[in-house]
């Protein structure tokens, strides 16, 4: 498409296949001039529900535009803006779509900046949008997605079907992968950056056609606890890492060494004080003070007793609660969300079969 990559850095979302779904709107506008219904769209961590909508839209739109494509998903969308704009994060994203201020990329003159060492051909130009539009390939791209008669790269709406326009070319199938890289690389010459793309895509495309997957009878806050914990994975463990507002740099050290003082990101129970705190439950920092809290839940009723958004404890002796040293969030079927050790990742798991305490019921 253009220029060097403006990549940014965000939180990890990587959703896992657990029965029950929260809706995304995938429902395609019958009138191109509807407004928007951000009511109907469901959350995913780090992406602004504005710009999900316009994603969504995007691709349900597409069809008028190049209905010999396929696979053109909002999870494709997604997958570009993520590296684009981290979704526009930090700014304004009004109900029509516009983005202010208006996010532009450095001037293509050959000055180095951002890694551009070749004056762009259009001379000083820069990329702009969400979606990082040159001038020109906007031009042959650009659509008037929110239907208000402009094609506007600073609009949400604008910008993500003109990216699906461009990325589906003359009808790719993008269910393809060779195809899907062929067009990323298209985007953005640059093998890193299809690289960096598809692995957003792939995390995004976990949530399968418009749902979010989370856990049986998972409603209200215990969703919004769970969806929060989910949209973690892939932050590195850090011992004594994170809190209410998100990951942050450990301590030294965890019982076999391990000093978190160098990462930032989460532990067990930093994970939980984090995910509760978009409740606005505040626990305290360990995972054995955490467990007197709520109703607790003995390991005696076993696992079934669970419920999707209750806490989940490993001990050292399964009868004692002082000597609990692990907690996650139950999702439901047998599975948990946590920051398991050093040297992993927040990751969904099943249960562990091994030092089960059973849980703590908070909402």
């Amino acid at each position: 498409m253009r220029k060097l990559g403006c990549g940014f850095t965000a939180l990890l979302i990587l959703l896992v296949g657990i029965p029950i779904a929260l809706a995304l709107s995938t429902a395609a506008r019958t009138d191109a001039t509807a407004a928007p219904q951000p009511a109907t769209v469901g959350k995913v961590s780090g992406i602004p529900q504005r710009m999900l909508l316009a994603y969504q839209n995007a691709a349900a739109q597409l069809p008028t535009e190049r209905p010999k494509c396929k696979g053109l998903t909002w999870a494709v969308l997604a997958g570009i803006a993520k590296i684009e704009s981290n979704h526009a994060n930090g700014r304004t994203i009004a109900d029509n779509g516009d983005i202010t201020p208006h996010i532009l990329g450095p001037l293509l003159d050959g000055s180095g900046v951002g890694g551009n060492t070749t004056v762009y051909p259009e001379g000083n130009n820069r990329a702009e949008g969400p979606f990082q539009f040159m001038p020109a390939t906007w031009t042959g791209s650009g659509r008037d997605g929110n239907g208000d008669g402009d094609k506007d790269p600073h609009n949400a709406d604008d910008a993500a079907l003109g990216a699906a326009v461009y990325l589906c070319g003359n009808g790719r199938n993008l269910t393809d992968r060779a195809q899907l890289k062929a067009a990323i690389f298209q985007y953005n010459h640059s093998d890193a950056y299809v690289a960096d793309v598809l692995s957003w895509i792939d995390r995004y495309s976990q949530l399968g056609n418009g749902t979010i997957r989370i856990g049986a009878n998972a409603t209200g806050n215990a969703r919004a606890v769970i969806t929060s914990a989910l949209g973690e994975q892939g932050t590195p463990y850090s011992w004594g890492g994170g809190g209410p507002k998100g990951p942050t740099k450990g301590t030294c050290c965890s019982p076999s060494g391990k000093s978190g003082a160098s990462i930032t990101g989460y532990d067990c129970s930093g994970l939980t004080t984090y995910a509760y705190a978009q409740v606005g439950i505040s626990l305290p920092r360990t995972a054995a003070a955490q467990s007197q809290h709520g109703k607790r839940i003995p390991a005696s009723r076993g696992v079934g007793a669970l419920k999707p958004g209750d806490l989940v404890f490993f001990a050292y002796d399964p009868t004692s609660d002082t000597t609990i040293y692990h907690v996650g969030i139950y999702l439901g079927d047998g599975q948990m969300v946590n920051a398991a050790r050093p040297g992993t990742k927040v990751r969904s798991e099943a249960i562990w079969d091994h030092g089960y305490a059973g849980g703590a019921r908070l909402l």
